[in-house]
């Protein structure tokens, strides 16, 4: 009994964890990319206005940097979906003591 108690606890404390880190990866990894995304459009945007001429070459440079500022954003995401619903963690704990109830 007291082994089932023990591994409802561990497993209460890595969920809460999980759940804590995931929402801190999202928030940090939200932050920057959607910074960086507003300061180069407001660079294209300014460069745009000075040399309308060069806007198909500033607009395509634009949305190419900004696929790989959201990229982060997209691997946070990840991260955290994984930290949620497969975490790695749960099975090393349920195996260590299983070993150790063994």
């Amino acid at each position: 009994m007291a082994q089932n108690e023990s591994l409802s606890l561990v497993l209460g404390i890595i969920g809460t964890v999980s759940i804590f880190t995931a929402g801190l990866t999202m928030a940090v990894g939200s932050i920057g990319p959607a910074l960086g995304e507003g300061k180069s459009v407001a660079q294209a945007l300014s460069s745009i206005a000075q040399q309308p001429d060069a806007a198909n070459t500033i607009t395509r440079t634009l949305f190419v940097g900004l696929a790989f500022i959201e990229s982060v954003a997209i691997y946070c995401f990840v991260i955290a979906l994984i930290l949620l619903f497969a975490n790695p963690f749960w099975k090393y704990v349920i195996g260590a003591i299983a070993k150790a109830g063994a």
